[in-house]
């Protein structure tokens, strides 16, 4: 059987190299999906600015909810939405420890000038931490900042001289008093006291620094902080510190997870799908073969031993030759979402042997399966009558088959009328699984949905004279044939469509929604936000009516026993005068009713419908940093998706967010007043890195940060529909290759080639047509009740998009027919049949 096995992989190149290149892409996927996996699951940095610091006390990463009881009860965690914070007073706490030598607060914020970019504030205290100090000149006073060389020069400035520094807690002018040593991180270092209030969330601190004494151990050291933070906070040490540097790497480890896992496997069990198709594909164009080792005595086990070497032979090298361009993948997906800052710097790829057994096994295992099934029949038909079962196609699948096909396509209309019934990331995550529901239905019930597209396509082919005759009964005959053919096509479709049309529904209402949301005249922004005081220097400005800061940030809220992320817009002034920069489309109560003491909130309607709030009601939220409220509904608004889900005072959300700087101003100029004036003079306010626009630029600047959050889904589009794409090429060509005999036959029959390729060329649109029809249409039942749920709106497919993905699976089906057909149309007649 061995003997056998290896000559069949050497007499049968065309078959077990589609079989071989199937392997390799599915290795490739399950390679990179589960290395990202397990980089989420062992993601750390190492600390850098802590380094000289044995132990960091830093505040919890994650908000956490109890649910159930007794024996059922768990805790539900999710990363934070912002930077959270501690009290500062720790300090004080763990400074009084036996052993501890020192405790300093930790303050960070954002800072702008008119020369240096990247500028951060800190509190001179913490200057240990770095081992910074000034070398020239003296300590900060109030009303006094030192400054690192590189900034001052930056900056024109030096001590003696003054500089303008915008930062959270306003624009002011400082005294330069000193410079550090060259060679650090562009700081502006301040007064404590200083620090706190223009930070923008005063009395709280980014972290503690613990410094032991003279032969305290490090375990000691951290046990005494634990001991004096209790639960308020973590004590961290090792490579911990790097965590507590970047507490963005909670969310990246769990994106990483989410990316590795739910998308993995969605792509793993797509990968296993599509091998098992072509190596069932391979075995079945084997079936005269397998027919005549039957008629000459073969058993039934040898020949399931013989399929089974065949897939030893060819799995491992393929899975092995996939598991480098896997590691390549996964290390430019991760490069990418470093450089759109999704993962802090410093997180590397984990490449371990997990995934790359994995995606050996995989591949195998598969292959096995689908061998074994593939081969059950032939095996077993009597010898006597193996090779007249062989010649006759069988058109209908199995009992079990088709019971299952029935299932998974019930499942699929389950799982959307599901996400029809759910709102916001619910719904999104419930797509791949209704397109999978739907795939591996037509996967299963393949033959039957072919013979079906067949007929109904047929009928136009058959205007096409002969050509188009032999074609319509080829499709006709060959059923299982173009299943093999069909069903790749429509996985490209039904996935790439549903992820990139997903993206472009969310883009399109959030575009729609800004644009009738901001009414604004002028909208003021710059660098990493504005200093708080912006607003009201513009009200002061002639001309201007009405001027409304707004400070964008994150937010979780419960809902059904889960936290779920939202977006959070904190506005100051009176709440009354909103509508006049900004129309939000009230649909319940009034914003007239918004509190500036944390007590009440407005909500987005579809944020209302997933957590159950309505006016009156109280809804349960953890600001950016982790601190709870549970505020009073007072309004429902309809534009959240491209305003902000939850609407506060600016006052409730700036000292739980990262930066306390306002994301952009709103103005509203007086009647008759000059547009172009009044935003000249706004230019002219001094405020560090200002621009002005009016609310069609600004609607352009949100388009175009629109259009950088649809990245992700493009890239999963492109790894899933790549995959696919190369699968229906790889069956096409299979499926050409294999009827060497059929077109000799014709040729001798008096066929020129010229009909041959004009029918090969028919039964390829056949194809095409039939798998983007099926795709299509599976795509438009998974987006109709996602989109719904995310947007509130029908899906939005730009015209552009379905013409594309027409014209590249034409051209995919048509080379990967003509191609093959052109080298079998080289050889003489006689020698194919």
């Amino acid at each position: 059987m061995n003997g056998l096995a290896r000559a069949s992989v050497r007499f049968r190149p065309a078959s077990f190299a589609g079989t071989f290149i199937a392997l390799f892409f599915a290795a490739v996927v399950v390679t990179a999906c589960g290395t990202l996996l397990q980089t989420g699951l062992t993601a750390h940095v190492a600390p850098e600015r802590y380094a000289r610091v044995p132990v960091v006390v830093a505040p919890h990463p994650e908000a956490r909810i109890h649910v159930g009881h007794g024996d059922d009860a768990e805790t539900e965690k999710e990363p934070l939405t912002d930077t959270p914070r501690l009290d500062a007073g720790l300090a004080a706490r763990v400074a009084a420890e036996p052993g501890v030598a020192a405790a300093v607060a930790d303050t960070s914020f954002p800072v702008q000038d008119a020369g240096q970019s990247g500028l951060t504030g800190r509190n001179w205290s913490a200057r240990v931490i770095d081992g910074a100090d000034a070398v020239q000149g003296r300590a900060p006073g109030a009303g006094e900042v030192v400054l690192d060389p590189a900034t001052a020069r930056a900056a024109h400035t030096g001590p003696g001289h003054s500089v303008t520094l915008g930062t959270p807690g306003g624009t002011t002018a400082f005294r330069v008093v000193g410079l550090t040593a060259p060679g650090g991180a562009p700081t502006a270092w301040f007064a404590d006291a200083t620090a706190d209030r223009l930070s923008g969330h005063p009395g709280l601190a980014d972290a503690v620094a613990v410094l032991g004494k003279p032969g305290v151990s490090t375990e000691r050291l951290a046990d005494r902080a634990r001991h004096a933070v209790g639960g308020a906070a973590e004590v961290r040490t090792g490579n911990g510190r790097g965590a507590a540097e970047q507490p963005q790497l909670a969310e990246a480890r769990e994106m990483l997870t989410a990316l590795g896992g739910s998308f993995g496997g969605i792509a793993t069990a797509t990968a296993v799908f599509v091998v098992m198709g072509t190596v069932s594909l391979a075995i079945g164009q084997r079936g005269r073969e397998i027919a005549l080792l039957r008629a000459v005595g073969a058993t039934p086990r040898q020949i399931r031993r013989t399929v089974a070497t065949e897939a030893l032979l060819v799995a491992p090298v393929a899975g092995a030759a996939g598991i480098l361009p896997g590691i390549a993948l996964a290390r430019w997906w991760l490069d990418q979402l470093v450089h759109k800052d999704a993962v802090p710097h410093g997180v590397t790829l984990s490449v371990g042997w997990i995934p790359m057994v994995s995606a050996v096994g995989a591949g195998l295992l598969a292959a096995l399966l689908a061998g074994r099934l593939a081969a059950r029949r032939p095996a077993k038909a009597r010898p006597s009558a193996a090779l007249g079962e062989a010649a006759v196609e069988r058109r209908r699948p199995g009992v079990i088959r088709t019971v299952l096909g029935v299932a998974a396509v019930a499942g699929g209309v389950t799982l959307a009328i599901v996400a029809a019934h759910t709102t916001g990331d619910d719904a999104a995550n419930v797509a791949l699984g209704v397109v999978f529901c739907f795939m591996v239905g037509v996967a299963l019930l393949g033959p039957v949905v072919a013979w079906l597209a067949s007929a109904l396509l047929g009928l136009p082919l058959r205007a096409g004279g002969a050509p188009g005759e032999l074609a319509a009964a080829n499709t006709r005959a060959n059923a299982r044939r173009l299943a093999s053919a069909i069903t790749p096509l429509v996985l490209v479709t039904a996935f790439t469509g549903t992820l990139v049309w997903m993206q472009s529904s969310v883009a399109h209402e959030s575009s729609r929604q800004i644009r009738e949301g901001v009414v604004a005249d002028q909208v003021l922004s710059g660098g990493p936000g504005l200093p708080a005081d912006t607003a009201a220097r513009a009200a002061r400005t002639p001309g201007v009516d009405t001027v409304v800061g707004a400070l964008r940030s994150g937010a979780l809220y419960r809902a059904s026993g889960s936290l779920n992320s939202t977006s959070v817009l904190g506005v100051d002034g009176d709440p009354a005068a909103l509508p006049r920069v900004l129309d939000l489309g009230v649909r319940e109560g009034s914003l007239a009713d918004l509190t500036g003491d944390g007590r009440t909130v407005a909500v987005d309607t579809l944020l209302a419908g997933t957590a159950g709030a309505h006016v009156g009601h109280r809804i349960s939220l953890w600001l950016g940093d982790g601190t709870e409220l549970r505020p009073t509904v007072v309004a429902v608004y309809s534009r959240g998706l491209g305003l902000g889900s939850l609407l506060l005072p600016r006052s409730v959300v700036a000292p739980h967010a990262s930066a306390a700087l306002d994301t952009e101003v709103l103005v509203h100029d007086a009647p008759r007043a000059d547009h172009g004036t009044v935003r000249r003079a706004l230019a002219g306010l001094g405020v560090p890195g200002l621009t002005v626009t009016d609310r069609a630029g600004y609607r352009a600047q949100a388009d175009r940060d629109l259009e950088l959050n649809g990245w992700a889904n493009r890239v999963m589009a492109g790894v899933l529909g790549g995959f696919a794409a190369v699968a229906a090429a790889n069956t096409l060509v299979m499926t050409v290759l294999d009827r060497r005999r059929e077109v000799a036959l014709l040729r001798l029959a008096g066929t020129t080639r010229h009909q041959v390729l004009r029918m090969l060329r028919a039964e390829a649109l056949v194809v095409a047509v039939a798998g983007l029809g099926i795709g299509g249409a599976i795509a438009w039942i998974t987006l109709v009740p996602i989109a719904r749920g995310l947007t509130g709106a029908a899906p939005y497919i730009p015209l552009a998009q379905p013409l594309a993905l027409t014209a590249a699976a034409l051209t995919l089906t048509l080379a990967s027919t003509t191609l093959p057909a052109r080298a079998l149309l080289r050889t003489q007649p006689s020698a194919g049949a």
